[in-house]
Formats: C-alpha cells, sequence, structure tokens
C-alpha cells in the first residue's frame, strides 16, 4: 500500500479514507451491555453452599435423664429431627451392669450403640477401624481414577451456582462436574461394582489429598459425625462441604471431646 497527499492507496490504486484519531480527552464509548453483566456478576460475593448434615453427635447435659434420651424427644431436648443411631463401639471388656449405661446398645462384637458415657465408649478402636477401612477404600480408588486428571469438586461448581443461578443455572453445573473424566471413572465403578464401601464422588476433595489425609478424615467423623451439640448448647460444624471447612470442624469438634470428662454422654443422631 502506498500513500499520496497523506490518503492511502489500495494495490488497485483506489483510495482508502484515513481512519480520524480520537480527539485528546475524548471520552471512550459506554461499555458493552455484555461487559456489564460480566463485571456485575464478578462483583457478586461468593455464596457458600449450605453443608451436607447426615450424623450429629450430641454431647448430653447431666441433668437430662437416660429415659428422654429417644428419637421422639430429640426435638423437645434439643430441638433436632432424626433418629437415635447405632455409631459408636462399646469398650471390650464391658460388664453386664454396665449395658444399662449405653444409648440402644444392640447384640454383636464389638457392641455398637448409639452412645453413652465416654468411658464406655471405644473411640480409639472405632477410630482405628475407619482409618483401616479408609485406606482399603482409597486403594480402590487411586486404581479406579489412574490416569485422570485432578478434578473440580462439586462444592466449587453449587457455589457458583448459588452465586449466579440464572447466568450458571443448577443443570449446567451438574453437567459440567459430572463431564470431568475422574468423576465418570468413578462413577462407573460403582455403577459395575455395586455394594458398600465403595469410593464416593461426594468425598473427591477428600481422595485428591492423599491416601494419609483421607484416613485421617475418616476416623475423624468416625467418633463427631458430621456436626456436633454440644452440652452447653453450642452448634459445630463445618461452613461447607469443602474439606477446608470439614477439617476446620474436625478441630474443633476434636478438641471439644478432649475437654471433656469420661463420665460426658454421647449420643448420635441420624438426621
Amino acid at each position: 500500500m502506498s500513500d499520496v497527499n497523506g490518503t492511502p492507496l489500495t494495490r488497485h490504486g483506489s483510495r482508502v479514507p484515513a481512519v480520524p484519531a480520537r480527539p485528546a480527552g475524548a471520552k471512550a464509548s459506554a461499555p458493552a451491555a455484555s461487559s456489564v453483566r460480566v463485571q456485575a456478576t464478578a462483583s457478586r460475593p461468593a455464596v457458600t453452599p449450605a453443608p451436607t448434615i447426615e450424623t450429629m453427635v450430641i454431647c448430653v447435659p447431666d441433668c437430662l435423664p437416660a429415659q428422654a434420651l429417644t428419637s421422639h424427644q430429640l426435638v423437645t431436648h434439643f430441638g433436632v429431627t432424626g433418629t437415635v443411631t447405632a455409631l459408636y463401639w462399646a469398650v471390650p471388656r464391658l460388664r453386664l451392669w454396665q449395658r444399662r449405661l449405653l444409648i440402644g446398645a444392640r447384640e454383636g462384637h464389638p457392641t455398637p450403640c448409639a452412645g453413652g458415657p465416654l468411658r464406655l465408649l471405644d473411640l480409639s478402636g472405632l477410630r482405628h477401624a475407619a482409618a483401616v477401612g479408609a485406606g482399603i477404600r482409597y486403594q480402590i480408588w487411586q486404581r479406579v481414577v489412574h490416569g485422570t486428571r485432578p478434578a473440580t469438586p462439586w462444592p466449587v461448581f453449587h457455589s457458583r451456582h448459588l452465586t449466579d443461578p440464572d447466568r450458571y443455572p443448577y443443570q449446567r453445573a451438574s453437567e459440567e462436574f459430572h463431564a470431568q473424566p475422574r468423576v465418570q471413572a468413578m462413577r462407573l465403578h460403582v455403577a459395575t461394582t455395586p455394594g458398600p464401601g465403595q469410593p464416593s464422588i461426594g468425598e473427591l476433595e477428600m481422595y485428591q489429598a492423599g491416601q494419609v489425609a483421607y484416613q485421617h478424615y475418616r476416623a475423624g467423623i468416625a467418633v463427631v459425625g458430621d456436626a456436633m451439640l454440644t452440652a452447653d448448647g453450642r452448634h459445630l460444624a463445618p461452613a461447607s462441604d469443602a474439606l477446608a471447612d470439614r477439617i476446620t470442624y474436625l478441630e474443633q469438634a476434636l478438641a471439644h471431646l478432649d475437654t471433656v470428662g469420661p463420665q460426658q454422654r454421647l449420643l448420635a443422631v441420624s438426621l
């Protein structure tokens, strides 16, 4: 392209109008509507999804009689709707007269129960068994997802949906989460290998933290569940299903158990 009298010419000789330079101080045109929407979305505070609470551990006040520790009385005394569930094991050398101090004791060795005085509950044995089981599941999971890239956990997609449900509907969030190769590998394994104890996509982030971390996680929730109600009325629970929030809850709940006496009664409730 040549330049004649300040006006460019094409290679065919026709003149091309020059693009006038924007005068100094001139204001830029208003941003496009799509740009405004993107900026508005980015400025919204992220919404944290509510945590999944399946099992709650209640520290029973001393003043409450054993007769009140039934599923029908949970709402009255604790404001909780649920069912008393067998989460714990009794200590191995349980004497016959001590059995009546347990809550919902069942036949078996070890003796499963819904709770009782801390001194009669085999928390260390329960944690050890949970860690061993977690180690086995992790080995299965590692073989199942071998060759796949780390996946983004579901709470990230869920939070994005709750932050802007119009632009990112739940259906899209679910589809994008389940479309990840690692999640697909886990789903295929569960679909073709039915039965309890299989790796769950709900614990994807826990698995991805490594075997030892996953064993610690499972050992912790084996004794404190997903939430805890202390004897003085404090409610301990994770802020979300994200692993970081779950760890924070485990730290608080396990630390609280270290402060209570051997006579403190624990009660497990399935919500």
